[in-house]
């Protein structure tokens, strides 16, 4: 078996699992996995692996006799998992050179995962703590939002937050504070209490009144601060804490400040502090918030914005952690409206749907009609974003997103898609429709975002889409090309068009490529029969779309259809995904080797309960990592 490159190129190679190690096997494996061995695995290498990978030049520096033993799993943990990731994939051995029969890969595969895993859980690694951290632009916002109940969006007045963790932009890895963040929180903080101001509603709930009928000032400010402070906290708040900031406003009234400009001035303070711009705290020696850090990891998780007085009242009662209490709030916070949040911040960043805003996406000069309504783009775009909602709010399996029987559409994307349209249709707010059969529509690889994003903005790519749903479904991102690899050849104006396989001929003959594109390939010419913006087609620059191939482990595909029922033959590994990612969403940082279990104890969970979408998300809440 020949592995090229450097040991760091074998760890960039490794599945994004292995970071919290995870072996992305077939989620099938033979009954005799149960008698496999440290001995069977040895057996393995030395018939497959040992000719490249033995004596004393081992091609790329990978040596097999450093993996002798079951106390190597704890020793080279990298080794092992980066290897069994490329035999599970069938990228080892390479093209050319003889293969163990299928059953025999999985059985090894299978048995590293599990030899693994029981290591890792039998050492008892404690998860990390929660980090200190801060909000993300769009949690500030909506923060804001919510606390003083105006309809405006101060995002756009803060810098961009880049992505941490499982791919997120909540992941406290990233979240720094610098001086001119502070500046931006001091100028957003200061246009939402301007307005806040000036909104009746908002007056009522911010400023109690002035003092009078025997009110002092201070009394009044102290009522105000006192009602104010916990909610900009989420946490109650120490009188010594309210008296601060009663400070703050007789400077503010000290320098001139009329009694309303000068309780602004107090609140302003409040919204610019650690303890408003930061994630509830439990530090050593302070006093017991659990609770309360929990009610906020819950609110931000699922609406990406502050508690409300239920989940502070349940805090307050210490009951929030129980897990009859959990149980029942998660259908009711995914079916409230501010879940909308969730299914918007998490889908556009797990489906990369965010890089068709703006500037980015279809060629404008070829695709007309995309380019001049904002409105089907904008249907395009949310689609995801809507589906996942339906499915999280009803309740409905996971695995929809493999494959549905209905999905989320408009008038206009039911006329984009050339649907069928039935009267009550006819409208332009999204709900959710059943497909007729046979459409290659329901599931996230039949809408045209995906389409859209995983494409050129001139011509569609099987590399980009197979790629895509590599790393975005099943959590198995090849690695990224070799720096010398030539981009592939465009067609001049004088030869006749080429198909998207013919473009893809020549990297298929080169070795170098070959191991990676026997992977990407099939996945993205399986996808073909969508075009740039996701109309179907049956024809490519005049010839018929070919849109067969077949995958590493001899799976065939003829289009979309058997894609999505290839996808299905491995949920386990989609589920494993899509649990890892929302964990790592839920949490706000990157997984570890120590939460391996907890993903793993979420998906056999979810699998019990038929892939049930408020399974997965109780399982995540329920979870030692969210808990603490």
């Amino acid at each position: 078996m020949q592995l090229r490159g450097s040991l760091a190129w074998h760890r960039a190679t490794m599945v994004r699992p292995f970071a919290i190690g995870l072996v992305c096997a077939t989620s099938m494996v033979a009954d005799s996995v149960d008698e496999y061995s440290v001995e069977s695995a040895e057996t393995f290498l030395r018939s497959h692996c040992d000719a490249c990978h033995g004596g004393d030049a081992p091609i790329a520096g990978f040596r097999t006799d450093d993996l002798e033993g079951v106390e190597s799993l704890g020793r080279r943990p990298e080794a092992w998992l980066s290897l069994a990731s490329r035999v599970a994939n069938g990228e080892m051995p390479p093209k050319g050179s003889p293969s163990p029969p299928r059953g025999e890969r999985l059985e090894f595969v299978a048995w590293v995962e599990d030899a693994w895993r029981t290591r890792a859980c039998a050492a008892g690694l404690e998860p990390p703590r929660a980090p200190f951290r801060r909000l993300n632009r769009d949690e500030y916002s909506a923060t804001v939002r919510d606390l003083l109940d105006i309809q405006i969006d101060v995002s756009g007045m803060l810098p961009v937050d880049g992505p941490g963790g499982e791919g997120f932009d909540n992941a406290a890895e990233t979240l720094f504070v610098s001086p001119l963040l502070t500046e931006k929180y001091l100028d957003a903080a200061k246009f939402a209490l301007d307005v806040a101001s000036k909104e009746f509603k908002s007056r009522r709930l911010l400023l109690i009144g002035p003092p009078g009928g025997g009110a002092t000032e201070p009394d009044a400010v102290r009522k105000i601060l006192a009602r104010f402070l916990p909610r900009a906290f989420r946490r109650p708040v120490s009188q010594e804490t309210v008296k601060s900031y009663l400070r703050l406003f007789r400077k503010a009234r000290r320098r001139g400040l009329e009694f309303e400009p000068a309780v602004l001035f107090a609140m302003r303070s409040a919204l610019v502090s650690p303890s408003f711009t930061f994630h509830v705290a439990t530090a050593a020696g302070g006093p017991d918030l659990r609770q309360y850090a929990l009610a906020s990891r819950l609110s931000y998780f699922l609406w990406g914005s502050m508690p409300d007085e239920l989940l502070l009242d349940l805090a307050a009662q210490g009951v929030l952690d129980e897990p009859s209490v959990l149980a029942r709030l998660v259908p009711r916070m995914l079916r409230d409206d501010r879940a909308l949040e969730f299914s918007t911040r998490f889908v556009e960043q797990w489906l990369r749907t965010r890089e068709l805003e703006g500037a980015g996406g279809p060629d404008a000069e070829l695709f007309p009609e995309y380019a001049a309504s904002a409105e089907l783009r904008g249907d395009i775009r949310l689609q995801p974003v809507f589906f996942f909602r339906e499915v999280f709010r009803e309740n409905r399996s996971v695995l929809e997103f493999l494959d549905s029987r209905g999905t989320v559409l408009t008038k206009g994307l039911i006329e984009h898609m050339g649907l069928p349209m039935k009267k009550e249709q006819d409208g332009k707010n999204p709900n959710w429709m059943e497909l007729p059969e046979g459409s290659g529509r329901g599931g996230l690889l039949g809408m045209p975002a995906i389409a859209a994003l995983a494409s050129h903005p001139h011509r569609t790519s099987p590399v980009l889409r197979g790629v895509w749903v590599l790393d975005s479904v099943l959590g198995t991102p090849p690695p990224p090309p070799p720096p010398d690899v030539p981009e592939l050849p465009e067609p001049d104006g004088a030869a006749p068009v080429a198909t998207a396989r013919d473009l893809l001929a020549a990297h298929s003959r080169n070795p170098a490529c070959a191991s990676c594109h026997d992977r990407i390939d099939p996945i993205g010419l399986a996808l073909e029969n969508y075009d740039v913006v996701g109309r179907w087609r049956d024809e490519d620059g005049g010839q018929a779309v070919d849109a067969s191939g077949r995958l590493p482990d001899g799976t065939r595909l003829e289009g979309p259809m058997d894609l999505k029922r290839a996808l299905l033959d491995r949920k386990a590994m989609f589920v494993r995904n899509l649990a890892r990612r929302m964990l790592g969403y839920a949490l706000g940082r990157g997984l570890t080797a120590a939460d391996a279990c907890a993903v793993e104890k979420i998906v056999k969970e979810v699998a019990a309960r038929d892939y049930s979408a408020w399974s997965l998300v109780r399982q995540i809440v329920l979870s030692e990592q969210f808990l603490r």
